[in-house]
């Protein structure tokens, strides 16, 4: 695979998108995209909607909303959208969803604001503790972490 010249004259990389030349047996030399949205490179070779959920805070709903309004067809697969698609993706996106880093962001302050004021929830975040009233005298592994073992008092004889 070879980067196009133009991206090599100029010594730079697109931010955005990244043509990439394949050379192909076909008839003509194809080009190839690397969509990249909110940071992350979406797959090429999966359908719009499996890539688009590859993308923190957008789940399959929210993907196939996001193509229904930009008029990308549900079943067109990344590399095969072309820079208008590509654009009017992004932009939905940025104007409706708190994606990436800011949702991150978003949820840990959630997060610190609970344990903040002291309730529950904020209390069991806190302890490291399931907050959604699971058991914990068997199981809770994944919160509580790996068993500590504590020894049994030994019995004092006269």
């Amino acid at each position: 695979m070879l980067i196009a010249k133009s991206f090599e004259e100029k010594g730079d990389y697109m931010l955005l998108t990244k043509r990439i030349q394949s050379s192909s047996k076909d008839k003509d030399k194809k080009t190839l995209f690397m969509a990249r949205i909110a940071g992350i490179d979406l797959p090429k070779n999966k359908r719009g909607v499996i890539g688009l959920t590859y993308i923190y805070g957008i789940g399959r709903s929210s993907a196939q909303s996001i193509l229904d309004k930009a008029g990308v067809s549900v079943d067109k697969k990344v590399q095969d959208w072309d820079d208008e698609d590509l654009g009017k993706i992004r932009e939905l996106i940025t104007e409706e969803f708190t994606v990436e880093g800011t949702l991150r962001s978003e949820v840990q302050l959630n997060i610190k604001r609970l344990m903040d004021i002291g309730c529950y929830r904020g209390v069991r975040h806190r302890s490291g503790l399931p907050l959604r009233g699971q058991k914990t005298k068997n199981n809770a592994r994944t919160r509580k972490g790996k068993k500590k073992t504590v020894a049994n008092k030994k019995k004092v004889t006269k």
